[in-house]
């Protein structure tokens, strides 16, 4: 027993005092807080998002093609509003319409809301549409300029870039797959499949 002692020696009652001591005030300490990035990751991927992050516009167009091969909608009706998509996606071949019929939603957003994962867009994206008008496919490009801690900061982003006309519709989207309807959380939203391609900018 002597040697086992001296290998592995107890730990005298002044050392478990302070153990104890470590324990009780970790209990009270706030958990390390995340980079915005990871946050924003952790909680966008809990919601159910299908995140995909690419270096470059190369690694964007790469990323667009598997989505559409992934999904059969190679030569699709894609809904979308913003002209300098419809220009960058200009040799995938997809017919762009504003119907909510359409076999996906190609659009942007103005920000992205690390604390809950969700994403906040407004008119810039969806002009006066409801989210139920839109269709229930999405692949959002966006930017890691594009992300902030809280929705406060992202409405006065919104406030601070739009000094002449303030858009209207802002809304959040962050119920990103089916919930059981016996989810009050999620009671009253629009679930969305969502396809998320974050392009390095930063």
């Amino acid at each position: 027993m002597g040697l086992f002692r001296k290998l592995f020696p107890s730990k005298s009652k002044s050392d478990k005092e302070e153990d104890q001591k470590n324990d009780a005030r970790s209990k009270y300490m706030p958990e390390p807080e995340l980079p915005t990035d990871d946050n924003f990751v952790y909680h966008f991927k809990k919601n159910g998002g299908k995140f995909l992050y690419c270096q470059d516009q190369n690694e964007v167009k790469e990323v667009f093609q598997e989505i559409l091969k992934e999904n059969n909608w190679e030569n699709a009706d894609c809904c979308c509003f913003d002209e300098n998509l419809k220009q960058t996606f200009k040799d995938f071949n997809l017919e762009y319409t504003f119907n909510g019929e359409a076999s996906f939603f190609l659009s942007t957003c103005e920000y992205l809301i690390a604390n809950t994962g969700a994403l906040l867009i407004s008119s810039n994206q969806i002009k006066e549409k409801k989210l139920a008008e839109i269709p229930h496919n999405f692949v959002i490009l966006a930017a890691t300029s594009q992300l902030v801690d809280t929705i406060g900061e992202g409405l006065r982003g919104i406030k601070s870039k739009s000094k002449n006309k303030i858009p209207s519709n802002i809304t959040t989207i962050k119920t990103f797959e089916d919930k059981q309807e016996s989810d009050f959380m999620s009671y009253g939203s629009t679930s969305k499949n969502v396809y998320l391609l974050l392009l390095e900018d930063l």
